[in-house]
């Protein structure tokens, strides 16, 4: 069943138009992350969803139900924000309950959703603090299950991990990860610039860029087969590495000539129209292998080394790339900077992209 569906969406401010015609299907129950980067329109199209932002024209369906101009409070759903917004005077419980006191719930009916939801939250010895008492992690948990305590068709998060520090994003992206496995019908929209959320948290990931839908799939679909050179770059930390390349014989695999003049063999089919063609090859950093200068598709100075302890990142100065190539190779080696260093990369790792950025796969 649809829990979701937009049609056409488009939403303009003026003459400027910020989201161009957004076509998505949202299953019942699913988890859908939008990621992209800053004005890419991910947060508008979430507030338009929520009700909070006018829809420009198209349509906008909740259980297959047009809602485009029902207000807010009557969507049948809840938002988490960035800030927590609770109220300082109400201790974790009241802020939990307020939203039911004032629909009128029986008092057992509050009760018994509020401690469902802070059992979901391991909120239960946090009761009968005020939020000063509390951490921004614990904070957050009390946003969320203010949320949960209404029993929503549809959840939006939007950006809800930002203001925490490293450790405790990971400790809430771990509880919301169990959230959904708990409300496993109730549809979830997450908004969020951070791919680790993204690729941790998503049954399928939306890339948004300049109000236009790059692609839509899983992780690890969007991570192994990009459709374009911006979703290859947008996803995966550090970015894959693009570099120019030619096509010289199509076909079943293709066969490219690297810009270090080295001929490979790519399992990915060609048609006989991109003969000769400019290609862009993109390689992961942590796809490249060191290997002998003779075999090498990248050959550079190193700039920069980051040894992390579990991987080493190399930035390494490759003549005609105007920004460094990165390598991102396990464990701990001893580079050091201006050391010459080679690097290949096993066909299968390789993408090809036209010209005009398309994946050869999705031409």
């Amino acid at each position: 069943m649809t829990g979701l569906s937009l049609t056409n969406v488009k939403k303009s401010y003026g003459e400027t138009q910020v989201l161009h015609g957004i076509d998505l299907d949202i299953d019942q129950g699913e988890f859908i992350v939008f990621v992209g980067p800053s004005g890419c329109g991910k947060s508008t199209l979430l507030r338009m969803i929520a009700g909070l932002e006018d829809i420009t024209s198209g349509e906008l369906r909740i259980e297959e139900a047009r809602v485009n101009e029902l207000p807010a409070a009557m969507r049948g759903i809840a938002m988490v924000f960035q800030t927590y917004a609770l109220y300082p005077h109400m201790t974790v419980y009241d802020n939990m309950a307020f939203a039911m006191r004032i629909a009128k719930e029986s008092k057992d009916a509050i009760h018994e959703r509020v401690m469902e939801a802070a059992r979901m939250l391991q909120l239960e010895p946090y009761l009968d603090r005020l939020p000063k008492a509390l951490s921004g992690g614990q904070r957050q948990r009390v946003a969320i299950g203010r949320a949960i305590v209404r029993q929503p068709k549809v959840f939006l998060f939007d950006e809800p991990l930002s203001n925490l520090d490293a450790a405790l994003r990971v400790q809430t992206r771990i509880e919301i990860a169990n959230l959904k496995e708990e409300l496993t019908e109730t549809t979830m929209i997450y908004v969020t610039h951070d791919q680790v959320e993204a690729m941790t948290l998503a049954d399928r990931i939306v890339v948004l860029s300049a109000g236009r839908i790059e692609q839509v799939g899983t992780p690890l679909e969007l991570y192994t087969d990009p459709a374009n050179v911006f979703v290859a770059q947008f996803i995966g930390s550090p970015a894959m590495n693009i570099s120019k390349a030619r096509m010289e014989k199509t076909g079943e695999t293709s066969i490219v000539t690297a810009e270090s003049g080295h001929n490979i063999e790519v399992p990915v089919r060609s048609n006989e129209s991109l003969a000769g063609a400019e290609l862009q090859l993109g390689i992961r950093p942590e796809d490249f292998l060191v290997a002998e200068e003779a075999d090498a598709l990248v050959s550079g100075q190193v700039l920069f080394v980051e040894s992390l302890g579990e991987v080493t990142l190399l930035h390494i100065n490759v003549q005609g790339h105007d920004d460094a190539v990165v390598a991102k190779l396990p464990g701990i080696l001893d580079y050091h900077k201006g050391e010459t260093i080679h690097l290949t990369a096993s066909p299968e790792k390789i993408h090809l992209f036209n010209a005009d950025g398309i994946s050869l796969k999705h031409l």
